[in-house]
């Protein structure tokens, strides 16, 4: 089962992580996500346990417990819904208020002139 866990202390570490989920049983991985530019923390992360059972005895355990000074947030990680994250080509609305390939009449930057709100590459 894969565990989300929110509202991490900042130094906590991925071993400070899995420790805290080994006194319920085996922990497959365990994984704070850090921003990519400065390497702080997110504040959650992620375990994975092979027993579900132990999984969910952990969840119940520790959900809004106290761990180096924060309430914790423990629960089952869903996965993401389909057609979540990844590229998308329209930013903003369409028509008239602009964004990246906002619709026909789309503001902003427009190689046949005219400005408003985004980029339309008509």
């Amino acid at each position: 089962m894969n565990i989300y866990v929110g509202n991490l202390s900042w130094s906590m570490t991925d071993q400070d992580l899995s420790d805290l989920f080994t006194q319920f049983g085996e922990v497959s991985s365990a994984k704070i996500l850090r921003e990519k530019n400065t390497g702080r923390s997110k504040g959650f992360g992620f375990v994975e346990m092979a027993d579900d059972e132990a999984a969910r005895n952990a969840i119940s355990t520790l959900h809004e417990t106290e761990v180096q000074g924060r309430k914790i947030v423990v629960n089952e990680s869903q996965p993401r819904p389909e057609g979540s994250g990844g590229f998308k080509k329209s930013y903003g609305g369409g028509g008239r208020s602009g964004g990246y390939g906002g619709g026909r009449s789309g503001g902003g930057y427009k190689k046949s002139g005219g400005y408003g709100g985004g980029y339309n590459r008509d």
